[in-house]
């Protein structure tokens, strides 16, 4: 684990072997869970309330999120994926978006916070090869 200061003194951990899933529904938080760990990663399941919470002291290896019905679900998240990526300088961490609808991060005005979208059914075959990608797994 790397320690990386950022904004008022606030002390941040870096720790890339966690990915920080987060949603509204956790029976889909579980289904992720367990992909993430199949990648041989820490999941750490949050609502997005708590995901915000998170992201102050923890800088994860990748971001899943479950967009919900709408795909509005983890809107209260994202500007402060957006500071985070933006106090690293880089598009770190990865930010995967679960969607009901087969969108690109451009089509959904999000390219500067998503990285990628993946279409719901969540399944193994479909996500953990984007985890493992993200990653560099």
């Amino acid at each position: 684990m790397n320690l990386a200061t950022r904004g008022a003194n606030i002390e941040t951990i870096r720790d890339s072997s966690r990915v920080l899933v987060v949603g509204k529904s956790p029976i889909n938080r579980v289904v992720v869970s367990k992909i993430v760990e199949r990648s041989g990663l820490k999941p750490l399941s949050e609502s997005p309330e708590m995901a915000v919470k998170t992201l102050r002291s923890l800088i994860p290896g990748a971001v899943v999120l479950d967009g919900g019905p709408d795909n509005k679900d983890c809107d209260t998240l994202m500007s402060s994926i957006d500071t985070l990526r933006r106090a690293t300088g880089k598009a770190l961490p990865p930010v995967i978006l679960l969607s009901t609808k087969n969108d690109t991060p451009e089509s959904l005005g999000l390219a500067h916070v998503v990285d990628v979208v993946v279409a719901k059914p969540i399944t193994p075959e479909r996500l953990q090869p984007v985890i493992d990608r993200l990653t560099g797994r």
